[in-house]
């Protein structure tokens, strides 16, 4: 945000700069477009703002805000209100909520989780969802997500790519081929469109079948992954770096749960 205001200031100063050269030369007011204001700068600031300063959330959601810092995620995705948000694992729908309230009302938001979640998700979202005019669940693994090529601007996947190696008790898998996942995300995104992903850190090197054993996964992974499915990488942020952590305990050991090391990545369709 702060970028986008200097800017602006600097866009002032060039326009008010060209005006008074061209009143001393005797010409006609140059044609310069002036910037956006400030209140427009911060416009999508406000929504992310009244989205989590909400009466509407479970006091348990709005306990966790600080380990899970929804403004900030929310600015590094750059998400607009306007967007078509495909949100991979949402889980028990934290993150589900703050972004419904954020979309506009004619946005679309497709909730994923995979069947086997049922059971221990049970009915807790027929409450969550209730009020969410723009979302939609899909109840799909993550190698087959019944969507249309090229119809989502965002897709978001937080702790979660891990899963692909992990197997429920049930023995229900959540995914036929963990390499399919990756390409499946690509195929629905539009060309130019973002897949933001968190996880919790593995150390470097380790196997993926970190991922069903302490539920990490070495990001590195990620990346190749990501990369040979065709995305390009294009953000990292330290947002959730935790040098205590020492990356091989369990991520529901109580030494370490809601604190673990997490990295989070920014890729891109490319556009051409």
């Amino acid at each position: 945000m702060k970028c986008k205001v200097m800017m602006g200031a600097a866009a002032v100063l060039l326009a008010t700069a060209c005006a008074a050269t061209n009143e001393e030369a005797g010409l006609a007011p140059a044609d310069v477009p002036m910037p956006p204001t400030e209140a427009t700068v911060d416009a999508n600031a406000e929504r992310i703002n009244a989205a989590i300063i909400n009466d509407a959330r479970p006091e348990t959601d709005i306990e966790r805000d600080t380990l899970r810092n929804p403004a900030a995620v929310i600015e590094f995705m750059d998400l607009q209100p306007g967007d078509t948000l495909l949100e991979l694992e949402a889980g028990g729908g934290y993150f589900t909520e703050i972004f419904s309230r954020y979309l506009n009302d004619d946005a679309k938001l497709y909730m994923q989780n995979p069947a086997a979640f049922d059971a221990f998700l049970g009915n807790s979202l027929e409450s969550r969802l209730d009020g969410l005019g723009n979302v939609e669940y899909l109840k799909v693994n993550f190698d087959e997500m019944m969507l249309d090529d090229a119809s989502i601007d965002v897709a978001t996947w937080f702790q979660g790519p891990h899963e692909l190696w992990y197997t429920p008790e049930s023995g229900t898998k959540l995914v036929t081929n963990p390499d399919n996942a990756f390409p499946e995300i690509f195929r629905v995104l539009k060309p130019g469109a973002t897949l933001v992903v968190i996880d919790h850190t593995a150390p470097a090197g380790a196997p993926a079948s970190n991922g069903g054993d302490t539920h990490r996964i070495d990001p590195q992974i990620i990346k190749d992954m990501a990369r040979e499915a065709g995305f390009v990488l294009v953000a990292e942020s330290d947002l959730f770096d935790n040098p205590d952590d020492d990356l091989t305990v369990n991520v529901f050991d109580e030494k370490v749960r809601g604190m673990t090391d997490q990295f989070m990545i920014k890729f891109e369709k490319p556009a051409g």
